[in-house]
């Protein structure tokens, strides 16, 4: 059976403004989690997708945060550790760090929501041996951090220096460039973890086959093609047995209608409205659909495509 699992990154303002290294605006701080997040479960909700959302724990300290949480739980989605405070070179942490924001972050949503998650995904897509690890001793399930996407991986490494250029210091780090190499179909890690082996399920973020040069099959690229676009992207992407597609709140953000209009000269995806993010988003739901995936969250789509 084909399986679709799409999942969200719940990334609040400040990510943002620590990746492109602005100062953050108070009035906007909130918007993912109070402007994004429910249309996003809308959309969900019509179209008939449990979906999986990756929680950053600090957030949850906010009570309309963890009420939100706590709904999109009910209402049969998953939800799964982003780590505590979504700390971008977490893989640059010593182990007792790296154990901590795992621990702390998914402690965090078991108050949240009265379940303790069993995925895991790095801030950043940034992994290692070390992280790994880490997940493998406290009996996390699933992960999904490996991003082996050639055009994404250039894109943020010239973002990084673009930054540094313009006096600003960006929290992004690089991955191991040998993330590249790592499978794009789900598989159980090896050491290194971008080698198969014995270890525990990672289901990849998605990108498109190998004869296309492996594209990122992600939101941003989905929401930034428009709906003619994103279906050419997904019938790309939708050659592989499992896809996944790895959305972020902000695919559902408006620069006006939020108070983000200061975060749209550095974030491309913001200088389209919601109305023309959320078009393409079902575009490339309908044409998976078309394709005969099945939609089902990422520990379905580990479990059933691993064991």
């Amino acid at each position: 059976m084909k399986l679709a699992a799409i999942s969200v990154d719940v990334d609040e303002i400040g990510c943002y403004t620590q990746i492109h290294g602005l100062t953050p605006e108070p009035s906007a701080e909130f918007a993912i989690y109070d402007k994004a997040i429910p249309r996003l479960a809308r959309l969900f909700d019509e179209e008939g997708i449990p979906a999986t959302f990756f929680a950053i724990g600090e957030d949850l300290d906010r009570p309309e945060a963890a009420e939100a949480l706590a709904k999109l739980h009910a209402a049969g989605h998953e939800i799964a550790n982003h780590s505590f405070s979504h700390l971008y070179d977490l893989t640059r942490r010593d182990r007792r760090t790296i154990a901590r924001e795992v621990e702390d972050g998914a402690a965090a949503i078991e108050r949240a929501v009265g379940e303790r998650p069993v995925g895991f995904r790095a801030p950043g897509y940034t992994i290692s041996n070390a992280v790994f690890d880490v997940l493998r001793g406290l009996g996390v399930e699933y992960d999904s951090s490996v991003f082996p996407c050639p055009a994404y991986y250039g894109a943020k490494t010239a973002a990084i220096g673009w930054i540094r250029l313009r006096s600003r210091r960006s929290r992004s780090v690089v991955d191991d460039p040998w993330v590249l190499t790592a499978p794009a179909d789900p598989y159980r890690v090896g050491r290194p973890y971008y080698r198969r082996g014995d270890g525990i399920r990672e289901l990849p973020i998605g990108v498109t086959s190998a004869a296309t040069g492996r594209l990122p099959f992600i939101g941003t690229s989905v929401v930034l093609a428009g709906p003619k676009g994103a279906r050419h992207l997904t019938r790309l992407a939708a050659t592989r047995e499992v896809v996944s597609l790895e959305l972020h709140g902000m695919d559902m953000a408006d620069a006006d209608q939020d108070g983000l209009r200061f975060l749209a000269p550095h974030q491309p995806d913001l200088r389209k409205t919601v109305a023309e993010k959320e078009a393409a988003l079902r575009a490339s739901i309908d044409e998976l659909r078309r394709a005969g995936y099945t939609f089902v969250t990422c520990r379905e789509a580990a479990e059933r495509s691993l064991g």
